[in-house]
């Protein structure tokens, strides 16, 4: 992903909020055969405050990414959606696509079978958490049994990155004026119209205007 310092996010917190919104990320690695690209859940991991998730690979792909023998790429994607040059200030203009996106990139460590299974346990618990009768991963009808068998049929891991590249991409270089066009559009009913986005524009330009304030 292309750097912008206009753009770059850097701030821990921020990106571990965006990690935590967004948990269903892309495992990205480079194999003898190609490129292997694959779909999960990750969790930060609760022991420690950096930027390190855990998570967990169906077997094989922990055989077909090389899991834990070179580096693994996780892209984290968060709200994104069209802009539309129409919502600008009438101005030469081109469409463009806002985002916010991360990549963690780093060799994960694997897991033994119980800390994969103290994993698998979290995920559900934090997944099931917001359900009005939570479906946790030792509850009936699971057994031990039938937990034991999921968990030998995962493989866990853990990756502290070395390398992070992030980048929040929304209208910073437009006025004020016209982003609160653009946050209206994407409030509305239009074809393009993205809550989520426009949720996240609306909380990084408040952000940047309550900082903007504080330094004049």
């Amino acid at each position: 992903m292309r750097q912008n310092p206009s753009f770059a996010m850097t701030d821990v917190a921020e990106l571990r909020r965006l990690i935590s919104r967004n948990p269903w990320v892309t495992l990205v690695s480079q194999t003898d055969d190609g490129l292997v690209a694959s779909h999960y859940a990750v969790l930060l991991d609760d022991e420690r405050d950096d930027l390190t998730i855990v998570g967990h690979v169906g077997r094989p792909d922990d055989l077909i990414h090389g899991l834990g023998d070179g580096e693994l790429l996780v892209v984290v994607q968060g709200p994104h959606g069209y802009i539309s040059p129409g919502w600008y200030d009438g101005g030469t203009e081109v469409p463009t696509w806002n985002f916010v996106s991360a990549h963690l990139s780093g060799v994960p460590e694997l897991l033994t079978p119980e800390e994969n299974l103290r994993v698998l346990d979290k995920l559900v618990a934090h997944f099931e958490g917001g359900m009005p009768q939570p479906r946790l991963m030792w509850q009936a009808p699971n057994d031990p049994a039938f937990v034991e068998r999921l968990e030998k049929g995962t493989i866990g891991f853990r990756l502290t990155p070395t390398k992070v590249v992030a980048k929040r991409k929304l209208s910073q270089n437009k006025t004020p004026e016209v982003v609160e066009t653009i946050i209206a559009e994407l409030s509305g009913d239009e074809p393009w119209a993205n809550a989520p986005l426009a949720a996240e524009m609306r909380r990084a330009h408040d952000a940047l205007a309550a900082a903007r304030k504080e330094n004049t």
